[in-house]
């Protein structure tokens, strides 16, 4: 029955697409009232085929019904209720089916409150949105069918993936989601914006708001999907480079120049040009991290559903979306010819610009190349932390630099500033930085620069904010708020590289372990029967040698049975300075067990920082809301 019923409304959401790009066409070509009426009743009746489609397949997973396959193979009986709605976006078909709910959402929201703008430009951006909108359809329609059916009905289900099985990762995947797609409606409106010619200011205040929605997602998925990798996989960091990850970062990278870009052109009617690039690539390489990790290319711990015809659509997709959108940017395009004082902060703006468009092209190399490499010499290799230590760290410190300084310009061409204040903050910094070298040792070059900036964005930072307290600029809010996270936010992930520390060891109950500042004693083991899975918890007694500071952590073992399949969950006993990480794992020895104690400066803070990044974009919105 809901099977049924999940088809007919994605066939209505395929059906009112169509209708809304010919209507929208008929309307921007002959201006008729009864069709621009008919436009916002389909657009309406669009959504709410969309939302019931999706509703359709969470019914399904919380009766388990089974007759659905998406349901059976993915969902069970002895799951909760919580896992069980999760699981509906926690597998290709369900997760396909929520970005086409996203696309659809956009493409309504921008409808209604872009009103106040340009009709034509209005429409072309809803008749590409809807191009997408059936593009993905007829994916999921093809080879994706969230609501396909199995008969006979099975009488249970062979259950969720355990990973998967976590409140982190089950709030991670929509909220990537909803920064990825959310770029979707500013590719549409790149589009539409060269085709009306509604370009410069206008343009550019069409799609801040959309901007900034999206990166706000993007940043808070990428945040929390970190926290989860971090308790969950026993790795106990908070990036690994992994191809996913760096899949997931590629468009953050071009929607922060983005962001910044759409100031210049608010402000100064310049670098339209470039606006509409990043529009046009931060789609592009959300859909090519859709392809890398659907199509099985990518090997990872995150890549939950792969299908190499899944990935040939997705390809074929991806390089028609490059291909119309450049086709038109280079039909259409009008040579732009820029002038910029270099004591101007849209000069500072665009550099910082090409500093991210380097780490983004480092990303996607790094990424691309043991690909590549394996196509066609039929070699595996492995790109880690090394390579992009080396290459990203050192322009990290410019960039840090640049973020400090190019606020205090103002536009166009700011007099010779007095660098009296520049420089006694970078004097503070050095004195920090070589207080913090006495009291926890040597460094390194690199680390030792990126302490120094990061401290010096940061001071500036928090200088700018008591400036724009004083004088009620709250405008400057936002920036100072995400400027000041990242600050802190490089400043603990240094620490934390050079401080940290990790031993493994083998240990059976009763026995204990010395360490330099530790004292490990593993006291017992207990079991526990949860509904989905079974637990042995080891009990471990951690004591901070000379403070005799005692910490009691108890990582498991988990033993799933549908399907069956261990997961090691860490221990973390996180402090205002660090964090205590221990997991345990089998040996071959059955009384013994791998341990893995680490200690993790600073940790929490990494988090908070991440989360402040967020909290600058919510404050602009928000702002910009109640000055509307």
């Amino acid at each position: 029955m809901l099977s049924n019923i999940g088809s007919v409304l994605v066939f209505l959401i395929l059906s009112s697409s169509l209708f809304l790009i010919y209507y929208a066409y008929l309307e921007a070509k002959t201006s008729n009232q009864k069709i621009n009426k008919s436009i916002y009743k389909l657009s309406l009746f669009q959504i709410t085929f969309t939302i019931l489609s999706f509703f359709t397949l969470l019914l399904g997973f919380i009766y388990s019904d089974f007759s659905i396959v998406n349901v059976y193979e993915n969902s069970h009986t002895a799951k909760p209720l919580f896992y069980k709605i999760a699981g509906s976006w926690g597998n290709h078909e369900g997760s396909l089916l929520l970005w086409i709910n996203i696309l659809v959402l956009f493409s309504y929201l921008f409808l209604i409150y872009n009103h106040k703008h340009d009709k034509k430009f209005r429409l072309y951006t809803l008749i590409f949105q809807n191009f997408l909108i059936i593009g993905f359809v007829i994916f999921l329609l093809l080879n994706s069918n969230p609501f396909s059916s199995i008969y006979p009905v099975p009488a249970e289900g062979l259950g969720l993936n355990p990973i998967l099985q976590d409140p982190a990762l089950a709030i991670h995947p929509p909220l990537l989601y909803v920064g990825f797609v959310g770029c979707s409606i500013y590719f549409s409106a790149a589009i539409a914006s060269i085709l009306s010619d509604y370009n410069g200011r206008q343009f550019a205040l069409s799609i801040k708001s959309w901007v900034q929605i999206s990166w706000v997602f993007q940043t808070l998925g990428i945040t929390v999907g970190s926290i989860w990798a971090y308790y969950e996989l026993g790795w106990g960091g908070f990036w690994f480079w992994d191809p996913v990850e760096n899949a997931s970062l590629l468009p953050w990278f071009a929607i922060s120049a983005l962001m910044h870009s759409i100031m210049v052109l608010e402000k100064r009617n310049t670098l339209y040009e470039w606006v509409i690039v990043l529009c046009l690539l931060t789609f592009i390489l959300s859909v090519t991290g859709t392809f890398l990790v659907r199509s099985g290319i990518l090997n990872s711990v995150h890549t939950f559903a792969n299908d190499p015809s899944r990935g040939i659509y997705i390809l074929l997709f991806l390089s028609l979306m490059i291909f119309t959108s450049l086709m038109i940017y280079f039909k259409k395009r009008k040579q732009e010819t820029y002038s910029f004082n270099f004591n101007s902060k849209e000069t500072f703006i665009l550099t910082n610009n090409w500093f991210m468009v380097f780490f983004l092209v480092t990303v996607l190399i790094g990424t691309l190349y043991p690909i590549f490499l394996d196509v066609l010499t039929k070699t595996k290799v492995s790109i880690g932390p090394p390579f992009y230590n080396i290459v990203i760290i050192p322009l990290v410190v410019p960039f840090l630099v640049l973020m400090a300084i190019g606020p205090q310009f103002q536009w166009i061409n700011s007099q010779k500033k007095k660098l009296k204040q520049t420089v006694l903050i970078l004097l503070g910094a050095l004195i920090i930085n070589l207080l913090s070298f006495y009291l926890f040792g040597n460094y390194g070059i690199y680390s030792n620069l990126i302490l120094i900036t990061a401290t010096f964005l940061i001071v500036h930072s928090i200088l700018d904010a008591k400036k724009s307290i004083t004088n009620k600029k709250k405008f400057e809010y936002p920036r100072i708020i995400s400027h000041l996270g990242f600050g802190l936010l490089v400043l603990f992930i240094g620490i934390n590289h050079q401080h940290s520390v990790e031993v493994d060891f083998n240990l059976k109950v009763g026995e204990n372990k010395k360490l330099s500042n530790y004292e490990i004693l593993f006291e017992d083991i207990k079991t526990e029967q949860s509904k989905n899975f079974k637990s042995v918890i080891g009990v471990f007694k951690i004591t901070k040698l000379k403070k005799e500071n005692v910490y009691y952590l108890n990582p498991e073992i988990r033993i799933y049975t549908n399907p069956e399949t261990l997961t090691y969950e860490a221990a973390i006993k996180s402090k205002i300075t660090s964090d205590l990480y221990l997991t345990m794992s089998n040996v071959s020895r059955s009384d013994y067990y791998n341990i893995k104690f680490q200690n993790k400066p600073f940790m929490i803070w990494i988090w908070i920082s991440a989360f402040m990044i967020a909290l600058g974009g919510l404050v602009q919105l928000v702002l910009k809301r109640n000055e509307n």
